[in-house]
């Protein structure tokens, strides 16, 4: 049973939509800035990928009060790609219509809200929806609720692999005849103080490039230093052929195959073994022999460890250089659970603009020996078919496969 991709979504660092997020990639136009840091809780100066736009304008207070910023990422991304698939206000077959979702730390924004005031105020004041604003399936219950999605409500939270492996559950979940239509994808917010101090303890934020912020993170780059942690959504509506036909939607893509594996070896330490297990899974999934994809889009979280794992599994797969490659975290910033999406939405838009993103910010890389990395401007191609990676601490490994 094929599975078709009728609508994109996508709010990000880059812009408000999926085309303003492929037109910076292009351009090699970076979403990342600087933050100053705090001095008072010890953070030092780094660099962040924000979302700029306005959130929910068109909520009501009251129904705004009842949401984490997360979710309201959600709403966004999903709006967008509810109506490019051209479906009704609310699913007109409620009952045949899912919705699956990824978050790495759901509403960490009002947990860390509830804490600065059970520190700060005297009393505290603690919101009375901090417990619906923070559970990881909060972005998902309000989607299902505002698009009457009531088959299967799908809540994924594996770090950074969690998006993608919604996304793939639920092609699942479809082929399996559990549901007609699924809305998929994830949201982060992660950018306030607390997430940021955790991640720079853990040493594998970039440090701050003070002359040249934007270019801060340098995926497969041999002066790469680490990661910066962005937020945004991305969404993507998926129905089985015989839906989308029947009601005479334009399919963008086939969602063609998933990959799921853990690496059982290292909370944070990748490991070549496990992702190659995840690819070639995605790729016999699809039916597709490596030769057939004409592009990678890398986790490439610009860590010394990852990258240089990350290149080994891929040239495992795919052969030395045989396939292009690029990592798009250098522009966007790393969304954790929803970086997932965020990155098959752009490898879509890729494969169908014929323009594959180059790697930003690559000036030497000694992986070149293995991975073919687009470098210096987007690369023409008229490929059909490409695979995204997202590989996640506690080792869990997610890849998934679209053609047009």
């Amino acid at each position: 049973m094929r599975i078709l991709i009728t609508g994109l979504g996508a709010i990000s660092a880059l812009g408000a939509d999926a085309e303003a997020l492929s037109d910076a990639l292009e351009a090699g136009r970076s979403g990342v800035v600087a933050h100053p840091g705090s001095a008072e809780h010890g953070l030092a100066p780094c660099a962040v990928a924000p979302v700029t736009q306005p959130l929910a304008v068109g909520l009501s207070p009251a129904q705004r009060n009842l949401h984490d910023r997360h979710s309201l990422l959600a709403l966004e991304a999903c709006a967008q790609a509810w109506a490019q698939a051209g479906l009704p206000e609310s699913a007109s077959e409620p009952d045949r219509a899912a919705v699956a979702w990824g978050t790495g730390l759901g509403g960490s924004t009002s947990m860390e809200a509830s804490y600065q005031q059970m520190f700060t105020a005297r009393p505290p004041r603690i919101h009375p929806y901090t417990v619906v604003r923070v559970m990881a399936n909060s972005a998902a219950s309000h989607l299902s609720m505002k698009y009457q999605l009531r088959s299967a409500q799908l809540a994924v939270s594996n770090a950074c692999a969690s998006s993608a492996q919604a996304i793939g559950e639920a092609l699942w979940l479809l082929r399996t005849g559990r549901a007609d239509l699924a809305l998929v994808g994830g949201s982060e917010s992660l950018l306030h103080v607390g997430s940021l101090l955790c991640w720079q303890a853990m040493g594998v934020m970039a440090k701050l490039d003070a002359a040249a912020p934007a270019e801060s993170c340098r995926p497969f780059d041999d002066a790469r230093q680490g990661l910066v942690l962005g937020e945004g959504a991305a969404a993507l509506v998926l129905e089985t052929e015989a839906h989308a036909l029947a009601r005479g939607a334009r399919p963008l893509a086939e969602l063609a195959g998933y990959g799921h594996s853990t690496d059982a070896v290292h909370l944070s330490r990748p490991d070549a073994a496990g992702q190659e297990r995840a690819m070639r899974m995605a790729l016999q999934d699809a039916g597709l022999r490596p030769a057939d994809i004409g592009y990678v889009n890398a986790h490439g979280t610009a860590t010394d460890a990852g990258d240089a794992v990350e290149a080994a599994s891929v040239a495992a797969v795919f052969g030395a250089r045989g396939v292009p490659v690029s990592a798009t975290k250098a522009l966007h910033g790393h969304l954790i659970g929803a970086g997932g999406a965020l990155e098959l939405v752009a490898t879509i838009q890729a494969l169908r603009r014929g323009r594959l993103p180059a790697n930003a910010h690559l000036r030497s890389s000694a992986l070149l020996d293995q991975l073919d990395l687009i470098q210096g401007a987007p690369r023409a191609v008229a490929a059909e078919a490409a695979l995204s990676n997202s590989f996640a601490f506690g080792g869990s490994n997610a890849s998934l496969v679209v053609r047009l």
